[in-house]
């Protein structure tokens, strides 16, 4: 019998005990909490590293633990040569599951709901059954794979900054943190932040306040400001008008003509965008064309509104919009905005394409929004990831999944980061399938159980070849 079909009759035969395995570890709610005795993000992810590699010790690996950071599981003691790169961290828990609560995994139709299933905890236990089907099998290998959990990709990854700064990269590195076929191509990413400080000015009418945005990377589905000397029916009507272009609703409230203003739009992912109604740039289209007094604050707002405009998410009023094949567009998301009438902080999400650089991106930002008394503060950027797709890594892995689920490989891009972003040859593959909304930060997120059995053959497979 072939190796391949050895593989593939393994990993069924336990698909059982991998289900299992996974529903053990999405039990563990291992968000990111405070710092508490030596485990850095802690006792949920600690605990979910602790619980991770004693399956791994159980099966007969060598593991380490690098401080609570990182946990490992080596094939082998031989010369490095495949990382798999997974984390064991989730997103926090939400409201409005209806299968299950949400670390109280449960199968139902073929799959596993629970925080984590899909993202990323199966995946991983997906990964570890890979290693033990070569090990169980005898499968020969010149060369280790080692399985790198880790436990802060969701709120930072300096989980990986702390391994790396002990541990060299592998040749060759992938993430089953993501769809197949392989992710070779992330774009580059700029958390633009920007400030200003002006005269206060009493003079009316005049804009008090305006609060929205909680993070670079959500588009705001709520905004409000807080202004003074209009009638409130003018507001209203104004409101109408942008409500007609954006599909943005507004509520005016308020009396002694101090007006609260609120918009409320829909959220989005920075990197897309284009799918929300950002009720931020809804609410200073707004306030644009609202009458005001002349302003420093005023007139800053005004520049950075023709700068971020509703209509515009790929950085054409900004001067940055660019496109390749291999990434596709500029996204562009504004994102965040405080501003009282004597200072000014605010953020956008910038994912860049392999074409862009500091030169054509950053230092233009710098120039176009340097007026009126602001200042983008940022001194760099993360640069676009790009890892050649024709070579014999990302031939192999493509092959392998091709051979086990009969569909086309191929290489992509995606606006979000990961991972291997910083890795020179890593590269983002499965265990999504394509076309599949595994609902990965939302409630009843699930993996189905046959795509991670055919997850760990393709895995197998390729730790097979890569470290023959």
């Amino acid at each position: 019998m072939d190796y391949r079909e050895k593989i593939d009759e393994y990993l069924k035969k336990h698909k059982d005990e991998m289900v299992s395995d996974i529903i053990e570890l999405c039990r563990i709610n291992s968000e990111r909490m405070p710092y508490s005795d030596r485990m850095p993000f802690g006792r949920g992810t600690a605990q979910a590293l602790r619980m991770a590699s004693d399956m791994g010790e159980r099966y007969g690996f060598s593991v380490r633990n690098y401080d609570n950071f990182v946990g490992t599981i080596d094939l082998n003691d031989k010369e490095p040569q495949l990382d798999i790169l997974a984390h064991l961290d989730v997103v926090p828990a939400g409201e409005g599951w209806t299968v299950t609560k949400p670390f109280v995994p449960v199968v139902k139709d073929g799959r596993i709901y629970g925080r984590g299933t899909a993202d990323d905890k199966g995946p991983a236990i997906a990964a570890l059954y890979a290693m033990r089907a070569i090990k169980d099998l005898g499968i020969p290998v010149s060369k280790n794979c080692r399985l790198i959990l880790g436990t802060d990709e969701e709120s930072g990854s300096t989980d990986i900054l702390h391994y790396y700064h002990e541990e060299p990269e592998a040749p060759m590195t992938f993430s089953p943190d993501a769809h197949f076929p392989v992710t070779n191509v992330e774009k580059g990413r700029l958390a633009g932040e920007i400030s200003g400080t002006f005269r206060e000015s009493e003079e009316l009418p005049r804009i008090i306040s305006v609060d929205a945005g909680i993070r670079y990377n959500v588009v705001p589905d709520r905004a409000e400001c807080v202004i003074e000397g209009f009638n409130d029916d003018d507001v209203r009507a104004a409101g109408e008008k942008i409500t007609a272009e954006t599909g943005v609703r507004f509520t005016v409230g308020g009396r002694n003509d101090e007006l609260r203003v609120e918009a409320f739009g829909e959220t989005a992912h920075a990197s897309t965008p284009a799918e929300g109604k950002n009720a931020l740039t809804a609410l200073m289209r707004l306030l644009s064309i609202l009458p005001f007094a002349d302003a420093e604050n005023v007139r800053a707002l005004k520049h950075l509104e023709k700068l971020f405009p509703w209509d515009d998410t790929e950085g054409r009023s900004a001067g940055v919009s660019m496109e390749d094949e291999i990434s596709g567009a500029m996204t562009v998301a504004f994102s965040l905005f405080h501003m009282t009438g004597t200072e000014l902080n605010a953020g956008f999400d910038a994912r860049i394409p392999a074409v862009g650089n500091e030169e054509n991106v950053l230092k233009v930002l710098k120039k176009k929004i340097g007026k009126h008394r602001l200042e983008l503060l940022n001194t760099s950027m993360t640069p676009p990831h790009v890892v050649d797709g024709d070579s014999d890594f990302i031939r192999t892995l493509n092959r392998n999944y091709e051979e086990v689920t009969g569909l086309p490989g191929g290489c992509k891009s995606t606006g979000g980061g990961t991972y291997v972003h910083n890795l020179k040859n890593g590269v983002a593959f499965g265990t999504g399938f394509p076309g599949m909304d595994y609902r990965m930060h939302g409630a009843d997120e699930f993996a189905v159980i046959d795509e991670l059995v055919k997850a760990a053959q393709i895995f197998a497979r390729c730790i097979a070849e890569l470290c023959a």
